[in-house]
This record gives C-alpha cells, sequence and structure tokens, in this order.
C-alpha cells in the first residue's frame, strides 16, 4: 500500500528532536539518499522522504498498539534500516527507544528490558524473537514483539508478534482515521524530553542505563559536526552494535543533524567487502578493528612473493618517515615527497582500496586506547584517523583533536562546550551539553557520577601535556603501583603489546607485585596463517596456543617491547618478566570481556587467580580447568597445563623528577 506523503510544512521550526529533523529532511532534500542497505548482494535505498513515510507507518502503526509517550521500544538486532526507523518512529510519539548489544545472550537481555520496563521490542529476525520469548515471562512489562525479518517465524504462535510490514499497513489504516495524529505527537516533543536509554557495557558489574535528553544528544552532534566540516555528503558504513553510544552518535545523531547518507551492511561477515563498495568518506572503528585490520594486511604480507614483500616494506618505510608529515601539512623535501608519491601508486593507494578507505576523508577511532604504533600505520597512508575520548555519560565527545594538531599519544583538547579538567586525585572530570540525565533508577550512582555544578567524573587517569592535550593514562581504578611505589598502568602496555598481529589480547598483572607480568591470547587467524605456511598441524585453539614455536613469536614481541619500556623512564618498571599464553579466548559469554571488548579485571583475576600465583611463584607450569558457555547457552570446560615463560628484562632508563 502507498504511503501518503506528509505535509512537512506543519512541522515546527524548533529541530531539536530526531522526528522534527527527519521531516525537515524531507522537505529540503526529498530525493537525497538518507540510508541504504545490501540485502542479497543488492544495495536498496531510501531518500529522506521515503524514510519519513516509512517511519510514520511504524510510529502510527506503534500507536494503534497504544504505544504512548514514556513507552520504552527496546531495539535489538544488527545494523537495519527498519531498527533506526524504529528508533524514531518511537521518538516521534514521545517515546523512548533502549537499544540492546545483538549478540547477548537472554539473561543479560532480560536485565536490560526487565530494569528499563520495555513494552514493545523491535528485533531483526528469528535468532532475536527466540530470546525475547525465552524471556517473555520474566519481563512483567513486556507485551509486543515485532520482527523485521519474518524467515523461520511462519509456524510461530503470534499471540504477541507482528510483522514489521503487516504493522505499518495498520498504521497507514490508522492515519486514515487519525489523519493529523502523528504531526501532532512529533510537534509535541522538545529538546527536554528523554531522548534514549543507552545502557553501559557493565566493565564493573551490572549495566547501568543511561538517559538522555534529545538536548543532549543533538546539541553534541551539532557541535562536533561543525568542528570537523561534516556535510550531507559524507557517506558512512554502519557496522558497530547499536546499543553503543558510538554508533548512536556517528549513525543517527550526525547523520539526522546533517542529512547525510547511512549505508547498513549484509551482514557482518561482509562488511570489509561493503566498505569498499561504498567507499565511504567518513569511518569510525574502535581500536579493535584497527587492530584486525593491521593484522590482515601483515598476514597478506607474509603470502606475497619476496618481490612484493620487499617493494611493501620499502615504501612503508618511506612513509613511516615521510606520511604523518605530509598528512599534517608539514615541510618535507622534494625527494621525499616524490618516492611518498611513488610509494602511493604502488604500494599506499591499493592497499586502501583493499580496506575500502580511498575516499576516507575522517576517521575517528575511540572506546579505549589505541597502540601508538598502529594509530601511526594508518595515518602514514594518509588515512585522516583521529583520536577522541569519549563516555556514554558525555553522548561521547569529551575531547576532539583538530586538524594539524594530531598526536598518537593524546585525545586532543576540550570538544566544543566541554569543559575538561584533572582534580587532585588525577582524575579526569568534565562538564558539557552532552552531560547524562541520570542513570535511570539508580539515584545514588547518579551522585556518585556527576554533581550539583554538573561535573561528571570519569573514573579515568590522566593529565594535559605540556601542547595542551589531555593525555589518558588509564582507567583510575586500574592504575596501580608495584611494591616500590613505581606507576603500574596495565593498559598502556598491553596496546604496545597487541601492535602485534599475532597477539590479539593481553592482560598485563603488577599491581602490589614486584614486577610485571602478562596473559596473551594469540590472533588464531594470523597464527594460524603462519602454520599454515610453516607445516605446522594443529587441531584446536588451546594445542596451537601452548606450540612452542609460538611461545618462541610471543617472546620475541614480548622482548622487544620490554626493550622499548627500558627506554621510558616513567614505564621502564613495566617490562614483563614471565608470561603465558591462555589456553582458551577472553570471551564475553563467559564474563570475561565485555560486549564492547574490554576487559573485566576483576574477573579475570578471580577466574585465572591460580594462573596469577603461578606467574609469581616461581612455577614453570599450571594446571586449569576453566568452565565456559558455549553459544546455545550450556555450560561445559576447558582444562590445560600452561606453559609459563621467562622473558629477558631491560637495564631501565635512569627515572625522572615526578615518575613515581
Amino acid at each position: 500500500m502507498a504511503d501518503t506523503p506528509i505535509e512537512t510544512n506543519k512541522i515546527n521550526n524548533d529541530l531539536d528532536t530526531f522526528p522534527k529533523l527527519l521531516l525537515d529532511h524531507a522537505k529540503k532534500r526529498p530525493n537525497k539518499d538518507a540510508i541504504r542497505e545490501k540485502d542479497l548482494g543488492i544495495w536498496q535505498s531510501w531518500t529522506w522522504s521515503k524514510a519519513a513515510e516509512e517511519i510514520a507507518a511504524l510510529a502510527n502503526g506503534l500507536a494503534s498498539l497504544g504505544f504512548k509517550r514514556g513507552d520504552k521500544l527496546a531495539i535489538v538486532g544488527n545494523n537495519r534500516p527498519r531498527l533506526y526507523w524504529g528508533m524514531c518512529s518511537a521518538q516521534s510519539l514521545g517515546g523512548i527507544p533502549v537499544p540492546v548489544y545483538q549478540d547477548s545472550v537472554a539473561d543479560e537481555i532480560q536485565y536490560v528490558l526487565d530494569h528499563s520496563e520495555v513494552r514493545f521490542a523491535l528485533v531483526e529476525d528469528q535468532e532475536q524473537v527466540d530470546k525475547m520469548l525465552e524471556i517473555y515471562d520474566s519481563c512483567p512489562a513486556m507485551e509486543t514483539i515485532i520482527y523485521d525479518d519474518p524467515r523461520g517465524l511462519r509456524d510461530y504462535d503470534k499471540t504477541h508478534l507482528y510483522d514489521f510490514e503487516k504493522l505499518q499497513d495498520i498504521g497507514r489504516e490508522f492515519a486514515k482515521e487519525n489523519p493529523d495524529y502523528f504531526l501532532q505527537e512529533v510537534n509535541k516533543g522538545s529538546g527536554e524530553d528523554i531522548g534514549i536509554f543507552l545502557y553501559t557495557s557493565g566493565t564493573t558489574g551490572k549495566p547501568k542505563g543511561v538517559v538522555m535528553t534529545n538536548n543532549n544528544i543533538l546539541i553534541t552532534a551539532r557541535n562536533s559536526v561543525k568542528f570537523d566540516n561534516l556535510t550531507e555528503n559524507e557517506e558512512i558504513v554502519s557496522y558497530l552494535p547499536m546499543a553503543w553510544v558510538g554508533d548512536h552518535i556517528f549513525s543517527y545523531a550526525q547523520a539526522y543533524v546533517t542529512g547525510f547518507c547511512v549505508n547498513c551492511p549484509e551482514s557482518t561477515e561482509t562488511v570489509a567487502t561493503d566498505l569498499r563498495e561504498i567507499g565511504p568518506t567518513y569511518y569510525f572503528a574502535p581500536p579493535r578493528v584497527f587492530e584486525n585490520i593491521l593484522t590482515t594486511v601483515t598476514i597478506r604480507m607474509h603470502d606475497a612473493s619476496k618481490l612484493k614483500q620487499k617493494m611493501f616494506n620499502y615504501f612503508m618505510g618511506v612513509a613511516k618517515k615521510t606520511g604523518v608529515d605530509m598528512l599534517d601539512g608539514k615541510q618535507v623535501t622534494a625527494k621525499e615527497r616524490f618516492l611518498y608519491w611513488l610509494g602511493n601508486i604502488l604500494v599506499y593507494g591499493p592497499l586502501k582500496n583493499t580496506m575500502g578507505f580511498s575516499r576516507i576523508r575522517l576517521a575517528y577511532t575511540a572506546g579505549e586506547a589505541i597502540g601508538p604504533e598502529i594509530f601511526d600505520f594508518f595515518r602514514s597512508l594518509g588515512i585522516n584517523v583521529k583520536q577522541l575520548y569519549g563516555q556514554t555519560e558525555a553522548a561521547v565527545f569529551i575531547t576532539m583533536q583538530p586538524d594539524g594538531e594530531i598526536f598518537a599519544d593524546t585525545v586532543g583538547i576540550p570538544a566544543p562546550g566541554v569543559e575538561v579538567k584533572v582534580n587532585d586525585d588525577g582524575e579526569v572530570i568534565y562538564r558539557g551539553p552532552g552531560v547524562f540525565h541520570s542513570y535511570y533508577k539508580n539515584e545514588e550512582s547518579t551522585k556518585e557520577t556527576k554533581n550539583e555544578e554538573g561535573w561528571v567524573l570519569t573514573g579515568d587517569a590522566g593529565y594535559f601535556a605540556d601542547n595542551g592535550h589531555l593525555k589518558i593514562i588509564d582507567r583510575a581504578k586500574d592504575v596501580g603501583k608495584f611494591v616500590d611505589g613505581t606507576m603500574f598502568a596495565p593498559k598502556y602496555i598491553e596496546n604496545k603489546l597487541k601492535f602485534f598481529p599475532h597477539i590479539k589480547e593481553v592482560v598485563a598483572i603488577g599491581d602490589g607485585k614486584d614486577h610485571c607480568t602478562a596473559f596473551i591470547n594469540i590472533d588464531l587467524e594470523a597464527v594460524g596463517n603462519w602454520a599454515e605456511r610453516n607445516n605446522v598441524g594443529y587441531a584446536s585453539y588451546q594445542e596451537l596456543a601452548g606450540h612452542e614455536e609460538v611461545y618462541k613469536m610471543m617472546l620475541e614481541s614480548i622482548e622487544q617491547v620490554n626493550k622499548d619500556l627500558s627506554t621510558d623512564s616513567l614505564m621502564s618498571k613495566s617490562q614483563i618478566h614471565r608470561f603465558l599464553i591462555l589456553h582458551k579466548e577472553l570471551d564475553p559469554d563467559d564474563g570475561e570481556l565485555t560486549r564492547t571488548g574490554k576487559v573485566r579485571r576483576r574477573i579475570v583475576a578471580e577466574k585465572y587467580s591460580v594462573l596469577i600465583d603461578a606467574l609469581y611463584n616461581g612455577s614453570k607450569d599450571c594446571y586449569i580447568n576453566t568452565e565456559v558457555a558455549f553459544e546455545d547457552g550450556r555450560k561445559g570446560s576447558i582444562e590445560a597445563t600452561l606453559r609459563i615463560q621467562e622473558a629477558e628484562t631491560y637495564t631501565p632508563a635512569p627515572a625522572t623528577k615526578g615518575a613515581n
């Protein structure tokens, strides 16, 4: 059934909510693509006017089911146009979208839905419907589940289920009987209304529901758009979890502010291919994604011919020496410029094309610290990668890096409208327009995090460098001391090791100890590729991780990092003395990582306490039996005797004043 065009002239001019911005774009740029999705290998597009019609039909359908102001709509699934439309549809009626991590197990989803009192859920497919039905009776407020993809759901009891398209048809009939309802509801909205709940990843406990107003999100989005000169002509590929504040800002808020096009990949497996097809001009990825890309590049070069390897290594040396300076507009010699130009033809250009980065005008990384070596690698290729420092509670932006002032070891200056300072305890605090309204149903945590003057405690330790840019050391609670009082900052050490493509994750240990030790997770793709090239047979991750040659590979990397650390007067004490390679990957399903990939240090320390003891008592190996969770919810265990390896350490640099 065809949609009826919306009378956008009836919308008020405040543009302080997402639905008002939607209708403004439908009026000003009706035929410009707003969103695309790759389905069955073909890109489908919706213009701003068509998106507005789709959203209005869904909103009216929700209204027909009794959705009202203040109601919550859970959003669960991969990045899909209809799920993004669900957000705006709920907001059109004065409701509150609650995006949930799509890879969460049923119990994790139940906590969020029950805590936020969700009545309606919009989910992607059968997998997510099954999770909803599993927890349905445990969520008293839950009434209705709407699904996007009907495959596999034909024989399901439809008592609580609605097909997305059929609900839109109901909405169109509702609109015929209530022609002004949608616009009236949109016009009731204001910037002060609660716009979304974004749940934290729960690094230290249960996730907290961060309550954000429309003003929190939209003022921050407008400020960031102006800072980086973003326009309606940008293209972005949206592949990161919709429940994460970064995706909400980059793929939703900034798109609605500027009118640029959002592209949804076909699946998580096709992201790399879809990136190459779209050629985004604007890109965001957490450090882990950049680490994985570098790993893939390294693997491919190992498989290349000797000539190609030699050419790659030579021109990457040129890029390392010249690329960053050229990107920052600094002077280089004519010879260096010529060699870089030649390298761009032979190496950098083809490499960027393979990664899908040929058209990138601006790329950001955040979420946790990125290794300086990884950061400089991408910038040396001419890719304008910047770091930002942010939090869910800030609507992302706390500090940003201005063009021409981009440093690998700092995270920039205060974002527009944001005040940042370091308190007497060395903790970074801030206030600004993006500061969250509250934690939902958690007044105590709200008061602990945000004071009466609006200052938010980040929980991060940092300081302002001489150039005025903020430098983050680590999470304040994670920064410790060795027994001699020297500072121990685990994330700094871990990031240096994760530069190596065969190392996927590291947990550095040292607080309250005499010296530093570490757990290592191998990168299965990189090490598996090495094993294939060297005719090394293995039957499991555990077997490969324990291989003698793999230990040698890790030892070389650790000793190289130790040598680097020995020249750093502040961190020279943090050289790794002993390490082991874990028999399994750290996994969110086992509680060892958050859904955004951050290490839950307390849980890891408790779960692997026997290994930590062995690292410090001189043992040469250690037996452990570890409980694991499978994707279908079953529990199992993995047992292994892990080898403990000594690493060479180097004479530290003399300590400078104030190093301790």
